[in-house]
């Protein structure tokens, strides 16, 4: 990893600060870490630690084996020392520490940014995956949608026919069923928009579609209204032909999925749950927590 994605600290890294506990788990002390992270204050930093501790709770994992108090000796003037409070952290703890850190801090948005790229953590289960990639590609459908418009309407298509030329699209990739059609079969109310209710499976094919016809009208240099119309339930055709190839499921046997608002809603309620690798669930007590786990199965 290149230097500059690593956050330092006069002249040491994240990683340099790195060390070794008795359990022979890496940790990071906390006093440490403030300085890295940009915080001046110890009472602020401790408030951020405070937050990663509870998140740590909240995602199913043991804030015991990621966070750990203890006390840390600091020079004083003239040569006198005193201990503070300090607190062991786990790589894992750390990673809270700066998602719940001030976001305003430079700092904090380098090492948000060095974590995410470590990828060391799992932060979406199954379901919250499947969400956020439905989503995402409704959002890329609508937006090849806007730009198939454009480009019918550069190739001749006039503002009346449009209706005409985007179900000239379905009718070819759904073996004949307008927009309207599929609607009914697949029992989805009139007013409802057709591509709110497909599952990802289905936006994909009509995100190819469009796609492969938005080429087809540039590369062929259409200015035809009908020739568009007719170029694009080809291209519609050609996308089932392989999609039967390959035996996938035709569109209009997949199922309406649930409204996208409905997706949309739950990924901004969801609460991820963070699901470590033994090595790093182990923490602080490193392989040790692993035989504690296995000595209390009977």
């Amino acid at each position: 990893m290149p230097d500059k994605q690593v956050p330092t600290i006069a002249g040491l890294s994240f990683e340099g600060l790195k060390q070794t506990n008795d359990h022979g788990a890496e940790y990071w002390s906390a006093r440490d870490l403030q300085s890295l992270l940009g915080y001046g204050q110890w009472r602020r930093f401790e408030d951020a630690i405070k937050r990663a501790l509870s998140s740590c709770e909240q995602s199913g994992n043991k804030p015991d084996y990621h966070f750990a108090g203890a006390g840390k000796m600091i020079e004083l003037g003239k040569g006198g020392v005193r201990e503070v409070d300090d607190y062991q952290l786990s790589r894992f703890a750390c990673y809270l520490i700066a998602q719940n850190g001030d976001p305003r801090k430079p700092e904090i948005a380098q090492a948000q940014k060095y974590f995410a790229i470590q990828a060391r953590r799992q932060e979406l289960t199954d379901q919250l995956v499947a969400d956020v990639e439905r989503l995402e590609l409704r959002k890329q459908t609508s937006a090849e949608f806007k730009a198939l418009s454009g480009a019918a309407q550069q190739a001749g298509v006039q503002n009346r026919m449009f209706g005409v030329f985007h179900d000239a699209g379905y009718k070819g990739l759904y073996g004949g069923l307008s927009g309207e059609d599929i609607k009914t079969r697949k029992r989805i109310p009139s007013k409802e928009n057709l591509m709110d209710r497909m599952n990802a499976t289905e936006l994909a094919a009509n995100q190819f579609r469009m796609t492969q016809t938005r080429d087809k009208l540039a590369r062929e240099n259409i200015h035809d209204q009908q020739q568009a119309i007719r170029a694009h339930e080809q291209v519609g055709k050609e996308v089932r032909a392989a999609i039967t190839r390959i035996g996938g499921a035709l569109p209009e046997h997949i199922p309406a999925a649930e409204h996208i608002k409905e997706v949309e809603k739950r990924i901004k309620t969801a609460t991820p749950k963070l699901e470590l690798d033994e090595k790093d669930a182990g923490g602080l007590l490193g392989e040790a927590a692993d035989k504690g786990e296995k000595d209390k199965q009977p």
